[in-house]
């Protein structure tokens, strides 16, 4: 099992930034990809980023150039930092880790979430 736990949400003007943190506890050693996911009200869930085991990023188109995903291995750590937010941004941000379980299966582990709202 993988707990993870989100902090650095909250309220900030258009253009302004904020930095999530993801911090990751348990069997750590079988994470394959961690990522941020955000999901606005009445909206499904969407990725944002994701980085995987092997330093492979991706971005959702919407915020490529101003969001950039980062992890520290050694701190069990997951970063979102997020520049130029647009009030369109708002939503929960959710921490994801995708954990290898027995020979090649694989499941998904989640934050509890962390709001962040930019006002216009």
């Amino acid at each position: 099992q993988v707990q993870l736990v989100e902090s650095g949400g909250g309220l900030v003007q258009a253009g302004g930034s904020l930095r999530l943190s993801c911090a990751a506890s348990g069997n750590i050693f079988r994470i394959n990809a961690m990522a941020w996911y955000r999901q606005a009200p009445g909206k499904q869930r969407e990725l944002v980023a994701r980085i995987t085991s092997s330093g492979s990023i991706n971005y959702a188109d919407s915020v490529k150039g101003r969001f950039t995903i980062s992890r520290n291995s050694a701190k069990n750590r997951l970063y979102l930092q997020m520049n130029s937010l647009k009030p369109e941004d708002t939503a929960d941000y959710y921490c994801n880790a995708l954990v290898g379980i027995g020979t090649w299966g694989e499941t998904d582990y989640w934050g509890q979430g962390t709001q962040v709202t930019v006002s216009s």
